[in-house]
């Protein structure tokens, strides 16, 4: 029986953990246990997992809780590299497989494959580890924006400009669609999504977010999981990374984070709680530090917190080496043993080794010399069994070749993909209707207008998304799009994020000769992830700079766009710009996106999902607290962004005219409030619009933030309509963590607004 008739008679059911019911005083305490009777030794699987469990030794039942990269068991030329194309080593095999029973693989080794080739290697392993225990292999990928190593899968925007759509409809429907693209691979498991918050734009995983907002970052990152988990076949999504990971102290990856647990439990803690509620499967650790402690080793924020109080019952998994660097980089233990006894004593379920197979022979040590107990052992393994049980894996035989995508489907992805990179794209200025770029005479430069890499960003092809050879062939670069769109484009070729003044004073000779109509400036940065994009000044690169400046020195209409995964600072050149555009990383269809929005094929949509700080030394969240707009002369106009948070135009218009509350301005604790706004198209082109309500605790017993995203809605209207929307909202949904650490929505005033338009209502006992 193959993988795809056995797993399609599954009666696959999806865990929905059930949701704390508020009383209906003004006091809710959301961060008490969901479990009643909580025991961190206690978990129920099903007779099938117990007697498998009970029939497995103890190397087997350690092999379980092992991961190793494919990389580890490829064969390798004299020089130790890896031959090309990738071919398993039997003997590797043999001992990651049958000598230690390793029960879980991840990765490409270095890039993307074929589908053909993915299926060879997956069938290949799942065929040895079926001979030698009985039990498949649990694979898992990092697919963040398509399947990322799937050769010709389609590769979309990447989360912070998905989260740039406010539409959460079509980030689930990407999400089935990767989940179909890596499953026809024979792989079953994503590590995706990121729930960390996008607060902090120095951090190199910032576009890895869905920005800011708690409310946008819980409803995109829980469409992700069902879009993976409640498609046509089983498929597990992972929660990254549990928990704090994105605020570190200094702005760069893996560095110590500060994080009171008032401000974790209110503003990190609800994304993760929402998709767990969801079903997530999976979760991977933190591989930081929050207030001195590694996520690691960390049994509050592992145990108490993810189990007890939140209520998830998966499995939790390591980042990269993460148990051995607690003794190398964190200095929290004296060795590789005492760092295993202590994640795995704080809840780590499996380890994320990934490159030798000293994990097991530590672990297994340990529990011979009464370390660690063997029911603590099986704790673990109930949970990655019952994970594949969930999976379908444990009702595969040897004959594990998954299905290949068929052409009309892939189509279909492709389409959706182009068009979630034309809703992401944001237009932040257009002085004089500059935007929609006529039929004229364009000049086109900057470092990333031709190259189809910096629209994808990492994790796209290989790790850091370099590698031109790994992109899928045929995607237009935005510079090869508008050329097929508008008649006259010149292009002057910068060649390199590093082009020097001469470049620039070669580049000005040519507008002085050519007299462009426009000129668009493609800025940004190359992709980058993880400690690779650590930056230590926010501010655009001197050299793109000087490139505004002296292009727009010659009077020439300039238009810049963007192409990069965070807001860098760009204050002294924002005045010379006469049109800006903040494409994010739109994915490889962006060339297109961009080119259609520029010509105004189609009207921009998108919407900042963080704000844009206008100085690399200031960057506040639009949920700032009163005492962050105070000026250095105590007036309160401090908080000055380049861009607020939610900000965006359209060619066409719409303006709100009025909102009026349904139903009256006093409510009680689990009341819903709607609020009715009246829309209005003023511009003769069909727009999107998100509209987006916010509330104000006027006075509270913690300082209040300013504003708090309650509810959106994305919006069309045709020229000149007139549209009524209603937004709702829970009035158990206006509280915060307080000094107790308890969620309390409290009595009294609170406003509602809707861009410059506000109402008042009262929340009663």
């Amino acid at each position: 029986m193959s993988l795809i008739k056995s797993i399609s008679k599954m009666k696959y059911t999806y865990l929905i953990l059930s949701i704390l019911i508020l009383a209906t005083s003004c006091s809710s305490d959301k961060s008490s246990k969901r479990i009643e009777g909580f025991d961190p030794m206690v978990y129920r699987a099903s007779a099938r997992v117990e007697t498998l469990l009970s029939s497995m030794t103890l190397e087997e039942k350690i092999g379980e809780m092992t991961q190793i990269t494919l990389e580890f068991m490829c064969q390798n030329n004299n020089e130790g590299e890896r031959i090309e194309p990738h071919t398993l080593d039997s003997s590797k095999v043999s001992k990651v497989i049958n000598e230690f029973k390793v029960g879980s693989i991840l990765n490409c080794a270095g890039h993307s494959y074929s589908p053909e080739h993915w299926q060879e290697l997956v069938t290949y392993i799942q065929e040895e580890s079926i001979k030698s225990k009985g039990i498949p292999v649990l694979y898992g990928v990092d697919a963040i924006h398509g399947a990322t190593y799937t050769k010709g899968a389609p590769l979309g925007p990447q989360q912070i400009a998905l989260a740039a759509t406010w539409d959460t409809s079509i980030v689930r429907n990407l999400s089935t669609e990767t989940a179909k693209e890596v499953w026809g691979c024979g792989i079953p498991w994503n590590f995706s999504p990121v729930l960390d918050m996008g607060r902090d734009p120095r951090w190199p995983r910032f576009w890895e977010t869905f920005g800011e907002d708690v409310k946008l970052v819980s409803d995109m990152g829980q469409s992700m999981v069902k879009g993976y988990q409640e498609g046509p076949m089983p498929f597990a999504a992972t929660l990254k990374h549990f928990l704090g990971y994105s605020t570190p102290w200094s702005g760069k990856d893996r560095t110590p984070a500060y994080i009171p647990e008032r401000q974790l439990r209110e503003i990190f803690l609800p994304p993760f709680q929402k998709s767990v509620d969801a079903g997530a499967l999976s979760v991977m650790i933190n591989s930081g530090e929050i207030n001195g402690i590694p996520s690691h080793i960390n049994k509050f924020i592992l145990t108490d917190l993810l189990r007890g109080e939140m209520g998830f019952e998966g499995v939790a998994v390591t980042d990269w080496e993460d148990i051995k660097y607690l003794f190398t980089r964190h200095k929290v233990a004296e060795n590789y043993k005492d760092a295993i006894k202590l994640a795995i004593d704080a809840g780590i379920d499996m380890s994320m080794v990934p490159l030798d197979l000293t994990f097991p022979k530590l672990l297994k040590e340990l529990v011979d010399e009464g370390m660690i107990s063997e029911e603590r052992i099986n704790l673990s393994v109930r949970r990655i069994l019952t994970m594949k049980e969930k999976l379908g894996l444990l009702e595969i035989d040897v004959d594990v070749t998954p299905p290949f995508i068929e052409e009309t489907e892939r189509n279909n992805a492709e389409e959706l993909t182009l068009l979630a990179a034309k809703e992401c794209i944001t237009l932040l200025k257009n002085v004089n209707d500059v935007l929609p770029i006529s039929d004229d005479k364009i000049l086109v430069t900057g470092p990333t207008a031709n190259s189809q890499n910096v629209l994808n960003g990492g994790w796209s092809g290989t790790w850091q998304g370099v590698n031109p050879a790994y992109n899928n062939p045929g995607r237009l670069t935005p510079l090869v799009a508008l050329r097929q769109s508008i008649s006259q484009v010149d292009f002057f070729d910068l060649k390199s994020m590093s082009f020097s003044s001469s470049d620039i004073n070669n580049l000005i000779s040519k507008i002085e000769k050519t007299k462009p109509s426009t000129v668009i400036l493609f800025l940004g940065e190359m992709p980058y992830t993880e400690v690779v994009g650590n930056i230590d000044d926010l501010t655009l690169p001197e050299n793109q700079l000087d490139l505004v400046k002296a292009v727009k020195s010659t009077g020439v209409n300039t238009v810049g766009v963007f192409i990069e995964g965070r807001p860098r600072t760009f204050d002294e050149i924002e005045p010379l710009l006469d049109g800006i555009v903040m494409a994010y990383l739109p994915g490889e269809f962006g060339g297109i996106a961009i080119s259609e929005v520029l010509t105004g094929a189609f009207n921009p949509c998108g919407r900042l999902p963080f704000t844009w700080p206008k100085y690399p030394s200031s960057h506040v969240t639009y949920d700032r607290k009163y005492t962050e707009n105070v000026h250095s002369d105590f007036s309160m106009n401090a908080f000055d962004p380049q861009y607020e948070f939610g900000f965006g135009l359209n060619y066409s218009p719409v303006i709100t005219n009025s909102i009026k509350l349904n139903g009256g301005n006093q409510f009680y604790l689990g009341d819903d409030v709607s609020i009715e706004v009246e829309l209005e198209n003023i511009g003769e082109r069909t727009s999107t619009e998100v509209i987006m309500l916010f509330s104000q605790d006027l006075v509270a017993s913690i300082t209040p933030s300013v504003d708090k995203l309650k509810a959106y809605q994305r919006v069309s209207l045709e020229p000149g309509e007139v549209k009524n929307v209603t937004l709702s909202f829970s009035s158990n949904d206006l509280g915060f963590i307080n000094q107790n650490l308890k969620y309390v929505v409290e009595p009294g005033l609170f406003n509602l607004r809707v861009k410059d338009k506000y109402a008042s209502i009262s929340i009663i006992n």
